[in-house]
C-alpha cells in the first residue's frame, strides 16, 4: 500500500497582504487547484501532480511544493504555494 496521498489541493496565496478583513490564508487564495498524482517523480525527486494547469512536485511528508508550474510557468513573485488535502469528491 502506497503512503503517497493520490490527490491534494494547490492554493496559490499573495505572501504579503496588509488586511484581509477577517479571511483566513486559504481564503485569500487567487487561484487553487486539485491535482492528482502522475506516478511520476519530478526533477526534485518527489512525486509529481498535475491538474488544472498546475504541475508540482510536492513531498507527501511535510506537504511542501519542491517545484511548480503554473499553466507552464514559473510562480510569480509574491504568490507562495499551500498544500492541503483535497476535498473529497
Amino acid at each position: 500500500m502506497s503512503t503517497v496521498p493520490k490527490r491534494f489541493e494547490i492554493l496559490l496565496v499573495p505572501e504579503h497582504v496588509e488586511d484581509r478583513g477577517g479571511a483566513s490564508v486559504e481564503d485569500s487564495a487567487v487561484r487553487t487547484a486539485v491535482v492528482e498524482a502522475t506516478g511520476r517523480h519530478g526533477s526534485s525527486g518527489y512525486p509529481m501532480y498535475e491538474g488544472h494547469g498546475i504541475v508540482a512536485d510536492v513531498d507527501p511528508e511535510t506537504r511542501t511544493v519542491e517545484a511548480l508550474l503554473v499553466d507552464g510557468r514559473e510562480l510569480d513573485y509574491g504568490l507562495t504555494a499551500l498544500v492541503r488535502p483535497a476535498p473529497r469528491a
